[in-house]
C-alpha cells in the first residue's frame, strides 16, 4: 500500500489519495493470507485506539464500573436538541443547564474528594450522561425525584443539586434514591442530603411504600429486564401527565420503549459518546407525558 501511495502522491490530489490507493490495491493479486490480514489490519484500525485505553486503564485502580468519563461534543449537541424537542424550548437553554452543573465548583470538589478516596486513580470525574438528568430536573422542577440504584452517589448528588437550585428559585423537591447495599452513597453527604435521602433496601419493596406522585423517576437498579418492568408497574399509577421516567438500562433492552407504549406515553433515546474512554457508552431511555389525556 505504501509504494502504491508514493506513485499516486504526485499525480492525485491530497484528500482521495487513500481512496484511490484502495481502489488500485484492490487490482493487486494477493494471496488469501494476505488478503485476510489486509482486511484485519483495516478492520482494527478502527480499535487500536480503544484497546490502547483499555491497557492504561487495566493498570489503575480507578473505577470498575459506573465510569466517570466526559461525553464528547457530538452527544452534548445531540442531548440539547434532543430535551429541546422533548420538553420545549431552545438547545442553548439545555446547553446552560449542561454548564450550569460543570461550573458548580462546590458540587465537583465535594464528589471529586469524596471519590478519590476510594477511587485513587481516578484522574477525573466527569458526570456523563447525567447532565441530562441535572437539565430535565431544572426543567421539570419535580416535587418528587425516585432514583433506584445509588452505587458511590453519584447520580444522587447530581440530582439534588439541580433540587438545591430549584429550591432557591423557589420550588421545593425532595430526592429518595433505593438501594440494596448499605454502603451505598458514599457521596451522598451535605449538602445534597438536605433535599433527600437513602431507603436501603430491595427497590421493590421501596416502591410499593409510596403513596406520593412521582413526578421524575429513575431506575438505575437491577438491569434485569424483569426487574425493571417491575419497577415501572409499581410506580405507574404514581405517575402523571407531567412525570418522567429515565432509564439507565436503555442502550440494552426496550422494556421502557415498551411500557411507554403501553402506558400511551412518549419515548425517546439518547446514546451517549464517552470522550477519551474505551467504554462503548450507554445512555438515557425517556418517557414523557401520557398522550392519550
Amino acid at each position: 500500500m505504501s509504494v502504491v501511495r508514493s506513485v499516486l502522491r504526485p499525480l492525485v490530489p491530497k484528500r482521495m489519495r487513500r481512496r484511490v490507493a484502495r481502489m488500485v490495491q484492490r487490482l493487486v493479486p494477493e494471496s488469501e493470507s494476505e488478503r485476510v490480514a489486509r482486511r484485519r489490519k483495516f478492520g482494527m484500525s478502527y480499535y487500536n485506539s480503544t484497546l490502547a485505553l483499555i491497557e492504561t486503564w487495566a493498570a489503575e485502580r480507578s473505577e470498575e464500573d459506573n465510569f466517570l468519563y466526559d461525553i464528547d461534543g457530538h452527544s452534548r449537541t445531540s442531548l440539547a436538541h434532543l430535551l429541546a424537542v422533548l420538553f420545549g424550548g431552545s438547545a442553548e437553554t439545555y446547553r446552560a443547564y449542561f454548564r450550569e452543573i460543570e461550573e458548580d465548583t462546590s458540587f465537583h470538589h465535594h464528589v471529586t474528594t469524596q471519590l478519590r478516596e476510594a477511587l485513587p486513580d481516578a484522574s477525573s470525574v466527569h458526570i456523563g450522561r447525567r447532565l441530562g438528568w441535572y437539565a430535565i430536573a431544572q426543567h421539570l422542577k419535580p416535587r418528587l425525584v425516585i432514583e433506584t440504584g445509588v452505587d458511590f452517589g453519584l447520580g444522587s448528588c447530581v440530582l439534588c443539586a439541580a433540587l438545591l437550585r430549584n429550591k432557591a428559585e423557589g420550588f421545593a423537591g425532595q430526592y429518595i434514591g433505593t438501594d440494596n447495599n448499605p454502603l451505598a452513597g458514599r457521596l451522598f453527604a451535605a449538602p445534597y442530603n438536605t433535599v433527600g435521602c437513602i431507603a436501603y433496601g430491595d427497590s421493590i419493596e421501596t416502591l410499593s411504600s409510596l403513596r406520593d406522585p412521582v413526578d421524575l423517576f429513575i431506575n438505575d437498579s437491577d438491569h434485569t429486564a424483569g426487574y425493571e418492568a417491575r419497577e415501572y408497574e409499581i410506580i405507574a399509577p404514581l405517575l402523571n401527565a407531567r412525570s418522567v421516567v429515565l432509564s439507565d438500562n436503555s442502550h440494552a433492552n426496550t422494556v421502557l420503549a415498551d411500557f411507554s407504549e403501553k402506558r400511551g406515553r412518549r419515548y425517546a433515546f439518547f446514546k451517549e459518546v464517552p470522550k477519551d474512554h474505551w467504554y462503548p457508552g450507554a445512555g438515557i431511555g425517556i418517557s414523557v407525558g401520557d398522550v392519550s389525556r
